[in-house]
């Protein structure tokens, strides 16, 4: 039997469930066969290229926000995340959500903040992340759509406050990967020499290295066996 050719679509999606069948189509294809429809290069590998893998899946399923500060399919309010599988099938690394913003004064509130909005509706889209498959060979696996529970949410609105209260204290400095139980705060910078305007304890600005908000494994672990325990 010939196998269906697929026309990459240049345009967004309209719906969800619009979004989901281009999911469908993604599941079961190695990296490779994905730029090769799009007709674009693959890196030997993801050291100098960090967003490769997301600025592809973006462009085969219409993501449309590039550099905006809004959800990556900004009609249907849906941020896509990629989660690097290991060769255990278990997420490999914690996954970046957004940038901290380091001149808090204790205004904001969980349910305005950013981090908040770009977790509300996530599509996941676990990649093959084995070292010793070549990039091109890696599997994209079955996407699907996730909102946060409401303990989930609770879990993660208690570690945002306890960190943007070190922040607000003008503590920004002195935080470490190792507070929080779900999301965690490090620094998010090609070097240590890229700086970004915080607030000292004495309330004046100072420059540190820009920091930003990451999910841990222990969180996005569960929400995998959640999401393969409904299929």
């Amino acid at each position: 039997m010939t196998e269906k050719k697929f026309t990459v679509p240049i345009s967004k999606p309209n719906t969800q469930q619009e979004l989901l069948r281009r999911c469908e189509l993604l599941a079961g294809k190695t990296l490779g066969q994905l730029a090769s429809e799009l007709g674009m290069s693959v890196p030997e590998n993801l050291q100098r290229n960090k967003g490769w893998v997301g600025m592809l899946l973006e462009a085969y399923l219409g993501a449309d926000a590039g550099n905006q500060t809004e959800p990556d399919f900004t009609d249907l309010g849906i941020e896509m995340k990629t989660l690097p599988i290991n060769a255990l099938g278990q997420p490999k690394e914690s996954t970046y959500v957004c940038t901290v913003s380091l001149e808090q004064t204790g205004e904001l509130s969980w349910q305005n903040s950013w981090i908040r909005r770009k977790l509300a509706n996530v599509l996941w889209v676990p990649i093959e992340a084995d070292s010793n498959i070549a990039l091109a060979d890696r599997f994209v696996g079955n996407a699907w759509l996730w909102q946060p529970t409401a303990e989930q949410d609770a879990m993660l609105l208690q570690d945002w406050s306890e960190l943007m209260d070190r922040i607000v204290l003008g503590e920004q400095s002195e935080i470490t990967a190792k507070e929080g139980e779900y999301l965690q705060i490090r620094p998010k910078a090609a070097n240590s020499k890229v700086l970004a305007t915080g607030i000292s304890s004495a309330g004046a600005k100072q420059k540190i290295n820009p920091k930003g908000f990451y999910l841990r494994t222990t969180f996005t672990r569960q929400l995998l066996i959640q999401a393969q325990s409904s299929n």
